[in-house]
């Protein structure tokens, strides 16, 4: 149960704070006229941060030191972008279970797992399922009835559906933690090819919502997508069998994008790039890079074990 424990709240720290963040995002897109849309987003803006916030609180000294150390749950930057993008938008955020995770520390294979805690996971876990499918189908409706024209939203379809797509991943994650009290982890090629393609997405929204003006910027996250794209083209090509060369090249790829988007971060909080871009979007692409390189990292030192 050690295992169904810490993988559970490992998950719940990455992306209850990703479903939380994207319903801030639909919620700050839509027109100050659609009210219900409006309501509708911010109900699971608030559950998901309720279920973050109850999952930092059981989460200190039993998570791994590798997660807090690659700062996919909060970085240097995330406390500042919460605060400009909260004046920025209006919309509250609770910036205290920001720092609740900054003081986390991580466990040791000594930790109990004793019953309470094993009860609250299974509650969490169960409670994130119930509202995932909410979420999703929520997300679903904004995107049909936005490609109906009859919703407006800053935020692009190919955004919406980004973000549907990770609601579904982080729902078979949960799910199948629920089911057998373990997580597969997916099949490596699966887990590569998603996270390809999402990497390959945040370039495309940053250069569409980077000025025009930033012709430098705009160039390198075009650079950016095509070398994605080349990746999930070797993945789905005759030779998807190299399965150790393509991980080897995305975590090359991925470093590169995560210096990218760091800069991008610190400029955008710095207010030093012109955008259209929430401060807080621009730290949620990057923790989900300092999150993918993790993943790959952990993929190649099993490869070399078991070698």
């Amino acid at each position: 149960m050690e295992k169904y424990v810490i993988l559970s709240l490992e998950t719940h720290l990455v992306f209850a704070r990703t479903m939380k963040e994207h319903a801030l995002f639909l919620e700050a897109g839509f027109p100050g006229k659609d009210r219900a849309w409006i309501q509708r987003a911010d109900m699971f803006r608030r559950q998901f941060e309720e279920i973050l916030g109850q999952t930092v609180r059981i989460s200190d000294g039993v998570i791994s030191c590798e997660v807090l150390e690659s700062q996919e749950l909060v970085t240097d930057f995330t406390m500042q972008a919460e605060q400009q993008t909260q004046r920025l938008s209006g919309i509250p955020i609770n910036s205290r279970i920001t720092a609740m995770e900054q003081q986390l520390q991580s466990g040791s294979c000594e930790v109990e797992m004793n019953p309470a805690i094993i009860g609250a996971v299974n509650q969490i876990n169960g409670r994130v399922i119930q509202l995932l499918n909410g979420l999703i189908a929520f997300k679903k409706e904004v995107l049909q009835t936005v490609k109906e024209c009859r919703l407006f939203t800053t935020n692009y379809p190919l955004l919406i559906q980004h973000i549907l797509r990770e609601a579904e991943w982080y729902r078979s994650i949960v799910t199948e933690l629920q089911e057998n009290k373990r997580c597969s982890c997916k099949n490596m090629q699966s887990v590569e090819e998603f996270w390809n393609r999402i990497m390959m997405e945040h370039a495309l929204f940053i250069r569409g919502l980077l000025d025009p003006s930033e012709i430098t910027l705009i160039e390198t996250a075009d650079e950016f997508a095509n070398q994605y794209g080349e990746l999930l083209e070797l993945e789905n090509g005759e030779n998807c069998c190299q399965g150790e060369n393509i991980t080897r090249k995305s975590l090359e790829e991925t470093k590169k994008y995560q210096e990218f988007k760091e800069a991008g971060t610190e400029g955008i909080v710095g207010c030093e790039i012109s955008s259209i871009m929430l401060p807080l979007l621009a730290d949620h692409v990057l923790r989900e890079a300092n999150y993918y390189i993790r993943i790959l990292k952990e993929d190649i030192k099993r490869e070399k074990e078991n070698d």
